[in-house]
């Protein structure tokens, strides 16, 4: 399995605070089957040093191949959704034209439809990140649908499957699974305790409504590791 979005790299948001914490959730996500994590950092800022990221992924890759873990730390970031345009193909995840973009937790953006279609039309292919977890959407999960018409992918959080980030995550987890509108499934992990390092639970929970091919689809990476598949 790959997770898309995790927050691994250490000391750089509100992710893992340090190396040892990084080493432990990759132990859990590669007892859980992980084989490959995003790093996607918060980022709040374009003039963000990018080769500080890479650094910290080489560095990552290191300590874990030190410890046998059998885990790929790749280069992404979660980019909030008013510099998405600015950001660009430099933030996209492991060198494909996706780009894991953040709204507001409590509301949709009034621009979010121009914002998709200028992404888009430059050849950057947007992904919600946890739209089930904003406030809005959460309540009002059908407004997600004309972003997907314009060619958005939604990513959902793990433990929103599972129930773990409450009732009202789960039920729009599951209306938009019902619906066939969630692209992927990722942790969203920031440490062993805090959204724990996990899929496969959530695949199983969505494999009863998608069935169980439909939803390793999710956790499969399959349209932005194509370059990375051997």
């Amino acid at each position: 399995m790959i997770d898309i979005h995790c927050h691994i790299l250490p000391g750089i948001d509100d992710g893992s605070p340090d190396m040892k914490t990084s080493v432990q959730m990759a132990e859990m996500a590669a007892k859980d089957g992980i084989h490959t994590i995003i790093a996607t950092p918060h980022l709040a800022t374009i003039d963000y040093p990018k080769d500080r990221l890479l650094k910290g992924i080489h560095e990552l890759n290191i300590e874990f191949e030190k410890a046998t873990i059998p885990i790929t730390v790749l280069f992404g970031a979660e980019v909030q959704a008013h510099i998405a345009l600015a950001a660009g193909e430099d933030f996209c995840l492991a060198g494909s034209s996706s780009l894991l973009v953040e709204f507001p937790h409590s509301y949709l953006p009034a621009d979010a439809e121009d914002l998709i279609y200028n992404l888009i039309s430059n050849k950057i292919n947007p992904i919600i990140a946890h739209p089930e977890r904003n406030g809005q959407i959460s309540r009002e999960p059908w407004l997600l649908a004309p972003l997907l018409e314009l060619g958005a992918k939604t990513q959902i959080t793990a433990e929103s499957i599972t129930g773990d980030q409450g009732i009202m995550a789960r039920n729009c987890a599951e209306y938009l699974l019902h619906r066939k509108q969630v692209h992927y499934i990722g942790t969203d992990s920031h440490s062993p305790g805090f959204r724990k390092p996990i899929l496969s639970k959530a695949v199983k929970q969505a494999a009863k409504i998608i069935g169980k091919a439909e939803a390793q689809k999710l956790v499969s990476g399959y349209d932005i590791l194509l370059p990375y598949s051997a």
